[in-house]
C-alpha cells in the first residue's frame, strides 16, 4: 500500500486510511452483510428465558463431639465448589426432575410427545437450562435456569432452590442425630449398669447385716482417698473411651467416596488429608477445565486424568490410616480403663485384707454404684444439652429470593450479537479491502504509472457521478480537461496540424467522454478541432452529441459519400464525423491509406484531428488507427484493469512504431490519497459555488500555468 515515491518500504497510517477510503464501498459492503445476517440468525434463533433464584449458604457444623463446643462456620471457595457440583449433581436434579414432572414437559415441547428418560432429561436440564454462579468472595450462589417458557424456567429455579434447602437441612442435622442415638444407647445401657450395681449393694448388706449403715459414709484414711482417685480416673477414661468408640464406629460406616465431604467440612482436621484435599479439588477442576476445550486422547488431559488418580488414591489412603487411628486411639483408650480396673481391683484387695475386710466388699460395692449413678447423671446431661441444640434451627442455607417468571427472553442477545457482528463486520470488511489491495496489480498513483510504463502523465481526470454529461469548457469542472489540452500542446509540435489517436487497453474506460470533453476544451481555445468517432463497432460520440449516427466513417471508407457530407456540427459548435451505420465494416489494412487520405486532407483544415479508437486489445481498429496517427494518447481508468494488461496495449502500440505522447488517468476519486491529491486538490478548489465559479477564466489560466509548469517540470527529468 506505500506509495512508490514515498520513500519508505513500508506502509504508513496515511496509506491504510487511503486504502480504506478508496475500499468504502467493499468495507461497508462487508460490514452490511454480517449484520444483516446477524440479524437474520438472530431472529430464527429460539427465544430463552432467564429466571435466578439467590441463596446464601454455609458450612456445616463441625462433627458433633460428645463433650466439646460445636465450631463456627466460615467462607471457604472450595467449599462453594463442591455446592456448584452437588447443585447439578443427581441427587438434586432427579428429584427436581421427578417433583415437577420434566420428562414428560421435555417430551412435549422437544420430542414425539413421550415422556424423557430420567437420565435424558437431566443430561439437558445440566447442558442447555441450569447453570450456578456464585460472586466473588460470597457465599451467595445464583441459580440461573433458562427455558423456552418464562414461568417454566422460574418454576425449576425455585423447585431446586426448595430441594437443595432440604437436602442441606438433612445434611446438617445428620449427625446430630446420630450423635443423640447413640447417647441414647449409652444412656440406656448404664441404667442397667447402675440398676445391676444397686441390686449388688442391696444383697451385700442384707448379707453383712448392715442395713443401717449410711451408703454414703467414707473412711478418711489415705488408702481410701487414693482408692476414690483411681475411681475418678476410670470414670473419665471411660467416658473418654465411650467418645472415641462412637467416633470409629460412626467414621467406619461411612463410604469411603463420601469421606472427602468429612474433611471438606472440617470434621477431619488432619492437615495432612486436607492439603491432599485442596490438592485434589485443584486438579479435579483443571480437569474440568480441560475437558471443555480438548479432546480425550489429548496429552494434557490424559496427564491430568492420571494425576487427578493419583490424588485421589493417597487422599483414600490417608483417610484409611484415619480410621485405623481412629481404632488405635479407641483400644488404646480401652487398655488404659482394663489396666486401671485391674490397679483399682488390686487396690481394693489389698484394702480388703486389711483390719476392715468385712466392710470392704460392702463399701466397694457402695462406691462403684455412686461411681456409675455420677457417670449416668453425666449422660443425663449431655444427652440433655444435644436435644436442645438440635432443637435450634440449622442455618445452613438461606433463599433470598423467588424466582419470578421474566418478561423478556436472555437469549438470543440482540444488544450482544449485533455489537459482536459490527466488529466481525468491520474487521471482516477492513480484511477484505486489505486483502483486494494487496492482490490488485493495477497502477495505484501517478508515479507507478510514470516509473513503470516510462511516460508522461498528462492528465488526471478525478471521478465524476455522471461523466457523460457535458461540461462547459470555461467552467471549473472542466479545469481537468484544460490541464489535459495544456500538457498535450507541450508535448506536440507546436504550430502544425495532429492527428491523435485515443485509446485504451480494454472498453468502457470512459475514453469517448473523456476526449469528447477534451475536445470542447480544445475549441474553447480557439483551435480547430475535428473529431471523428472511429469506433464503427460500438460508437458512442453521435449520442454523446445528441445527433444522428449516419452517414458516418464507414460511409466514407465504403466511398458511399463523401465526408463533407457525413460532417456536423454539434450545439457546442464542435465538429464530428460519426461511425456511420455500414455493418460488417472494421478499420483494417485494406482501409489505412484511405484514413491517411483524410487525415492529410483533413490537416489542410483542422488544427487538431482526434480519433475515438476503439479497445486495442482483441481488436485490430485501434492498431490501424495509431499507425495512421501522428501520436496516440493512451487512457487508463483508475483501478480498472491490471497492469499486465496495460503493458500489453503500449507493446501493441510500439509494435506499429506508433509513437505514444503519454498517458491520461481517468476516474480518479478525489480522496483516494497518494499522489493523486497534488492533482485533484486544485479542482475541487476551482469547483465551489459562489464567486469562484463566476471566475473560472481566471482559475482555468492559474490551473494551465501550473500545469504548465509541471509538464516543464517532467519533461526535464525525462530528457
Amino acid at each position: 500500500m506505500a506509495s512508490p515515491n514515498s520513500g519508505h518500504d513500508t506502509a504508513t497510517l496515511t496509506d491504510f486510511v487511503g486504502l480504506l477510503r478508496l475500499r468504502l464501498t467493499l468495507v461497508l459492503l462487508v460490514f452490511g452483510l454480517v449484520l444483516i445476517t446477524t440479524a437474520g440468525v438472530t431472529a430464527l434463533l429460539p427465544k430463552w428465558y432467564l429466571a435466578v433464584a439467590k441463596i446464601r449458604v454455609e458450612k456445616p457444623e463441625s462433627e458433633v463431639k460428645l463433650f466439646q463446643n460445636q465450631s463456627a462456620a466460615y467462607y471457604d471457595p472450595y467449599f462453594i465448589q463442591d455446592q456448584f457440583e452437588i447443585l447439578q449433581s443427581e441427587k438434586i436434579l432427579y428429584r427436581v426432575i421427578d417433583n415437577l414432572k420434566l420428562s414428560e414437559v421435555f417430551g412435549r415441547q422437544f420430542g414425539d410427545g413421550q415422556p424423557w428418560p430420567t437420565a435424558t432429561a437431566y443430561q439437558y436440564l445440566t447442558k442447555k437450562m441450569f447453570t450456578p454462579e456464585s460472586r466473588r468472595a460470597t457465599s451467595l450462589i445464583e441459580l440461573n435456569v433458562q427455558a423456552r417458557e418464562p414461568q417454566l424456567a422460574a418454576t425449576i429455579a425455585n423447585e431446586i432452590a426448595r430441594v437443595y434447602a432440604s437436602d442441606r437441612v438433612d445434611l446438617a442435622t445428620s449427625e446430630q442425630r446420630e450423635g443423640l442415638a447413640k447417647l441414647r444407647g449409652e444412656l440406656e445401657k448404664q441404667e442397667r449398669v447402675v440398676t445391676t450395681q444397686r441390686d449388688r449393694v442391696e444383697k451385700l448388706r442384707k448379707d453383712l447385716d448392715i442395713s443401717g449403715v449410711d451408703l454414703n459414709q467414707r473412711y478418711s484414711d489415705m488408702e481410701i482417698e487414693r482408692l476414690r482417685q483411681m475411681q475418678n480416673s476410670l470414670i473419665a477414661l471411660r467416658v473418654d473411651a465411650i467418645g472415641r468408640k462412637t467416633r470409629w464406629e460412626r467414621f467406619r460406616t461411612i463410604a469411603v467416596e463420601e469421606r472427602r465431604n468429612l474433611v471438606n467440612s472440617e470434621l477431619i482436621s488432619d492437615p495432612n488429608i486436607q492439603n491432599l484435599l485442596q490438592a485434589f479439588l485443584i486438579a479435579d477442576q483443571n480437569l474440568t477445565r480441560l475437558k471443555g476445550r480438548l479432546g480425550e486422547a489429548h496429552p494434557d488431559l490424559i496427564s491430568a486424568v492420571d494425576a487427578r488418580a493419583k490424588i485421589q488414591e493417597q487422599l483414600d489412603n490417608q483417610l484409611k490410616g484415619y480410621e485405623s487411628s481412629l481404632e488405635m486411639a479407641f483400644k488404646e483408650s480401652e487398655a488404659r480403663v482394663t489396666e486401671l480396673e485391674r490397679q483399682l481391683a488390686q487396690a481394693k484387695v489389698d484394702q480388703i485384707l486389711s483390719a476392715r475386710e468385712r466392710m470392704r466388699p460392702f463399701e466397694e460395692s457402695a462406691s462403684k454404684l455412686d461411681d456409675e449413678q455420677r457417670l449416668l447423671t453425666t449422660l443425663k446431661l449431655t444427652l440433655r444439652q444435644r436435644e436442645i441444640d438440635f432443637q435450634v434451627p440449622k442455618k445452613t442455607i438461606e433463599i433470598l429470593n423467588t424466582a419470578e417468571p421474566p418478561r423478556f427472553p436472555a437469549k438470543p442477545n440482540w444488544t450482544l450479537n449485533l455489537l459482536f457482528a459490527a466488529v466481525f463486520g468491520l474487521v471482516l470488511g477492513v480484511g477484505a479491502a486489505v486483502l483486494v489491495e494487496y492482490f490488485d496489480t493495477s497502477f495505484r498513483n501517478v508515479a507507478d504509472v510514470e516509473s513503470k510504463l516510462n511516460l508522461p502523465v498528462l492528465g488526471v481526470i478525478p471521478h465524476q457521478h455522471a461523466p457523460e454529461q457535458r461540461h462547459d469548457a470555461d467552467s471549473p469542472e472542466g479545469e481537468p480537461f484544460r490541464v489535459l489540452q495544456t500538457n498535450l500542446n507541450l508535448a506536440l509540435r507546436a504550430g502544425q496540424p495532429i492527428a491523435l489517436s485515443i485509446f485504451s487497453a480494454g472498453p468502457g474506460e470512459g475514453k469517448s467522454t473523456t476526449l469528447r470533453q477534451l475536445a470542447l476544451s480544445m475549441a474553447a481555445a480557439g483551435e480547430r478541432v475535428l473529431l471523428i468517432d472511429s469506433d464503427v463497432r460500438r460508437p458512442t460520440q453521435h449520442r454523446l452529441a445528441d445527433v444522428a449516427r449516419e452517414p458516418g466513417l464507414a460511409d466514407i471508407l465504403l466511398n458511399k459519400t463523401a465526408w463533407t457530407d457525413c460532417l456536423r456540427r454539434d450545439a457546442s459548435g464542435l465538429d464530428l464525423i460519426t461511425a456511420g451505420t455500414a455493418s460488417g465494416v472494421t478499420l483494417s489494412l485494406l482501409y489505412a491509406n484511405k484514413l491517411r487520405e483524410l487525415v492529410a486532407e483533413f490537416k489542410g483544415r483542422y488544427d487538431k484531428i482526434l480519433f475515438d479508437s476503439p479497445p486495442i486489445i482483441g481488436v485490430s481498429d485501434a492498431s490501424v488507427l495509431a499507425s495512421i496517427a501522428d501520436g496516440t494518447v493512451l487512457l487508463i481508468q483508475h483501478r480498472r484493469n491490471p497492469a499486465s494488461m496495460v503493458h500489453r496495449a503500449k507493446q501493441i502500440v510500439d509494435s506499429v512504431k506508433a509513437p505514444i505522447v503519454g498517458v491520461v488517468l481517468n476516474q480518479v476519486p478525489t480522496g483516494s490519497g497518494e499522489d493523486y491529491g497534488y492533482y485533484t486538490a486544485n479542482y475541487s478548489y476551482y469547483s465551489h459555488d459562489g464567486g469562484q465559479k463566476k471566475s473560472g477564466g481566471k482559475a482555468g489560466r492559474a490551473a494551465d500555468k501550473l500545469a504548465l509548469t509541471e509538464s516543464d517540470d517532467r519533461m526535464k527529468k525525462r530528457t
